[in-house]
């Protein structure tokens, strides 16, 4: 079993399966889908795209189980536990299907085209498989599976899929949004999935990422969007009119220029592509949220070259210099893993002090995972034994916990330019909203009119591990 820490504390994804708010009356379609979504924050933009093409094909979504007469399941492949968590939950799925004729059940996303024939095979409710870059044909293979047979649609597309949908903001707070703007990865990390169940890189076209970036400020009301992309660094788009390209630093530029009241966060960074140019124009734009999601993998360069992440520890540690020298404030946040093949007492111990250099704020942590058909599976012996598996993950979420504790304790008597997300979840007399920094706070509303989207400067009073506390100061919109 592979674990996830996260501030210090052990989950076991990065987000557990969610269930999205309707986003009309239940009366308003005549039949209606349940969806859940696992894993990577692109899981999660993508249920929102599958719920915009559901709905123009006359479904309508329901977060009441016993209400639906469609079942999906937004999958992840990244590691095991992942795919043994919805095998699971598909299990629980039976009875009702079983007990309410016509419900059909779909697995959608990585998995779906990982175990496209398995999940047809063993998962005998399963009526409808679909991979990330089908979605489109989702209402004819709901109409095929009305008469009894097997929907399947998982081939990848090599162009981006999706840049004419709008997606449906299904359990939105109102207040951030996901864009993507590029699908796929070119990497092949040796112990990585993703561009066997996502395809190669392609990026999106600027100009309808700017305009549905615009759409969302100006006609919506968001106020933080976040730029999704397996690696959204080397988002690069040509045009062979105009003979002219758009890099991601020339991207990110264009979004922040919407305007000066419009947060933008991106995700997720590859520490061989993150260019300068993109540092600096995070340096000029005060609405760049200066964080920085910057994955590691591991301390030891001997690990890192059989990964295959092509940098070494000391040109990643570099580049965490090059990122304190143009942005002092800015926080680093990483992927780590524990126990990969071969890695020795002598390569952890690595991996602790590049923790300790980089002093990351967050770590999402794992213990290593092995996935049929990477390449680390078939050159690679899964070697290391699991009790020293949990033994070494848990000191990396130790030493996690104490970084992060270190740099809330920082941050005590500094003011922050916060955005309201809404009510905190422990008590509505208290606010929640993040930092430039990506740092959670919480404080009292007091007697301010204030509500979500708001920015307000919060002086720091105490920490926890994971969140900081705060005292409004003025309101700054």
């Amino acid at each position: 079993m592979e674990l996830l820490a996260i501030e210090g504390k052990v989950h076991d994804e990065i987000r557990q399966g969610e269930a999205f708010e309707p986003i009309s009356p239940i009366g308003a379609f005549k039949k209606h889908f349940y969806i859940e979504s696992y894993g990577c924050a692109m899981n999660f933009s993508d249920t929102e795209i599958v719920a915009s093409i559901l709905q123009k094909g006359g479904y309508g979504a329901t977060k009441n189980l016993e209400e639906a007469d469609l079942i999906f399941v937004n999958t992840c492949s990244i590691r095991e536990k992942a795919e043994a968590t919805v095998r699971k939950r598909l299990t629980e799925f039976r009875k009702l299907k079983e007990n309410r004729k016509g419900v059909l059940v779909g697995v959608l996303g990585c998995m779906a085209e990982r175990l496209k024939s398995k999940l047809l095979e063993e998962e005998k409710l399963v009526d409808i498989v679909v991979g990330p870059d089908s979605y489109r044909s989702l209402p004819a293979l709901i109409e095929k599976a009305e008469t009894g047979q097997k929907a399947v649609n998982v081939l990848l597309s090599r162009e981006e899929t999706y840049a004419d949908i709008s997606p449906v903001r299904l359990d939105s707070n109102g207040v951030s949004a996901f864009v993507s703007i590029m699908r796929g990865c070119n990497n092949m990390c040796s112990f990585c999935v993703v561009p066997f169940t996502r395809g190669r890189e392609r990026s999106r076209d600027p100009h309808s990422i700017i305009a549905e970036s615009e759409e969302l400020f100006h006609k919506n009301g968001f106020k933080e969007i976040t730029l999704l992309g397996q690696n959204v660094d080397s988002y690069y788009w040509y045009n062979d009119d105009t003979k002219t390209a758009v890099t991601f630093a020339d991207l990110l530029e264009r979004v922040a220029s919407i305007s000066p009241l419009l947060r933008v966060r991106f995700s997720t960074s590859h520490p061989k592509d993150i260019t300068d140019d993109v540092l600096h124009v995070m340096a000029r734009f005060e609405n760049i949220c200066n964080h920085i999601h910057l994955p590691i993998q591991s301390g030891s360069t001997r690990l890192l070259q059989l990964m295959n992440r092509t940098y070494s520890r000391e040109w990643y540690l570099a580049k965490v210099d090059k990122i304190k020298q143009i942005l002092p404030d800015c926080t680093l946040t990483a992927d780590i893993i524990a126990g990969f093949c071969t890695e020795t007492e002598e390569d952890h111990q690595e991996t602790l002090s590049a923790m300790e250099y980089c002093g990351y704020d967050m770590s999402y942590m794992y213990i290593y995972s092995e996935r049929p058909g990477t390449l680390a599976a078939k050159r690679f012996e899964d070697d290391v034994p699991m009790e020293v598996k949990k033994r070494r993950l848990q000191e990396i979420v130790d030493l996690q916990g104490k970084l992060s504790t270190k740099g809330n304790l920082n941050d005590i008597g500094q003011v922050f330019k916060v955005l309201i997300e809404g009510d905190s979840k422990r008590s509505a007399e208290d606010w929640t909203g993040r930092t430039p920094q990506n740092k959670h706070v919480v404080f009292k509303k007091g007697t301010k009119e204030l509500q979500k989207g708001d920015y307000v400067l919060v002086k720091i009073t105490n920490c926890t591990r994971a969140t900081l506390l705060g005292e409004i100061l003025i309101n700054n919109n």
